[in-house]
C-alpha cells in the first residue's frame, strides 16, 4: 500500500476540508492540532484522540483497538 508497508489507510488533508467537516478546525485557521480518528471497517467512528501524545501514539493506539475489539 505504501513504501511503510501499513496495513490501514491514512488520510492527508492539505486543504483542511476533511478537518472542516470532523469539526477540528478552528473558524478562521489554517491548520488545527493532531488529531486521530479511529473508523471501523463498516464505517463507523469508534474513536477521537484529540490529546495526541507523538512519542507514545503508536503504542497508545494499538491499546484502544485491543480494547475496542473486546
Amino acid at each position: 500500500m505504501t513504501s511503510q508497508k501499513l496495513n490501514f489507510q491514512l488520510l492527508s488533508d492539505p486543504d483542511g476540508s476533511a478537518a472542516k467537516k470532523f469539526g477540528v478546525l478552528p473558524e478562521g485557521a489554517s491548520w488545527t492540532s493532531r488529531t486521530t480518528f479511529v473508523i471501523d471497517n463498516a464505517g463507523v467512528l469508534r474513536a477521537i484522540d484529540n490529546k495526541v501524545k507523538v512519542d507514545a501514539h503508536g503504542e497508545d493506539l494499538v491499546e484502544l483497538i485491543r480494547e475496542l475489539k473486546k
